[in-house]
């Protein structure tokens, strides 16, 4: 478990899923850390399948929505999230997301940031979480660089299931130091117990990995407690320099949450050309070429406040 990738000082590995609200409120700071990272440190997401294929259905479809909308906003108060100002459903499953998420690793990291994030944007932003292919494929359709036609293909591909099926099992074999947590956060984020008996990371989990051992920061944390991690296995490893003025941020980012905005930027304020999309607590800010084919933006996207 503690060995590093060949030709890396050490891994850093994000157990996520694209549906998971306390992944989506901990975007900021994973945003700062992977572009802070020294060199020789290697990011590589595992998609966990917070929704299961097999879970069985709801009895009151209405009744689980209406609760999940209140853990939402309850997510959102610890982290500053935004929130749909209406959840249409609880996600029937995360495989249709972490399939087409994982096929879009094929056309480089910044087409998969960018795919990745639409796909957390539906269910937090509009509410209409893409757990059907043709809704993740719809999501992410105008994403710069994306060949969609590829991804479709690959998203239903065997290779690419093997590849999540692979992720959902090593999400599943957390390590020993996972099934506690420390406290002094809202999610302290211990292993959860699977209906199987067995346990997977809470979601998200950072493991930090190289030849000299493993570091494990679960849950809702600080940016510094993943530095430290990195740090106590890369000793004299020197973090990039990464504040960005607003512009350059949504440049590089496409998309900005008001938290992003107060991490990543020299200022609060977003740049006076970037489109507001409203959420349930708090504006999206869309670069203007991403706004003209973001779902939050297209005729017939749910009503804002």
């Amino acid at each position: 478990m503690s060995a590093a990738p060949d030709g890396h000082r050490a891994e850093v590995v994000e157990y996520t899923d694209p549906l998971c609200p306390w992944a989506w409120g901990s975007e900021p700071v994973f945003r700062r850390l992977r572009a802070a990272l020294p060199d020789g440190v290697r990011w590589r997401r595992v998609f966990c399948i917070l929704f299961d294929e097999d879970d069985d259905p709801a009895p009151d479809p209405a009744a689980e929505t209406a609760w999940y909308a209140r853990y939402v906003e309850d997510v959102a108060r610890h982290t500053g999230a935004p929130r749909a100002a209406r959840l249409s459903r609880v996600a029937a499953s995360s495989w249709p997301a972490s399939l087409v998420a994982k096929a879009a690793e094929a056309q480089g990291r910044d087409v998969a940031e960018r795919v990745l994030r639409r796909l957390r944007e539906t269910v937090f932003v509009l509410g209409e979480p893409a757990d059907t292919h043709e809704l993740a494929l719809s999501a992410v359709r105008g994403t710069p660089g994306l060949d969609p036609d590829r991804l479709s293909a690959d998203a239903l591909s065997d290779a690419v299931r093997e590849r999540v099926l692979a992720d959902r099992s090593e999400a599943r074999r957390p390590v020993p130091e996972a099934r506690s947590a420390p406290g002094g956060s809202p999610h302290p984020g211990a292993a959860k117990e699977t209906e199987d008996g067995g346990r997977r990371y809470a979601l998200p989990t950072v493991l930090v990995r190289s030849r000299s051992g493993h570091r494990v920061v679960p849950g809702l944390r600080p940016l510094q407690a993943y530095e430290a991690a990195v740090g106590e296995l890369c000793p004299g490893a020197v973090f990039r320099t990464v504040r960005q003025s607003p512009d350059e941020a949504l440049l590089c980012h496409r998309t900005l949450t008001a938290p992003e905005l107060e991490l990543l930027a020299d200022g609060r304020e977003p740049p006076a050309w970037a489109v507001r999309a409203e959420t349930g607590n708090g504006p999206l800010w869309l670069h203007p070429e991403e706004a003209a084919t973001h779902p939050a933006t297209r005729p017939g996207a749910p009503d804002r406040p």
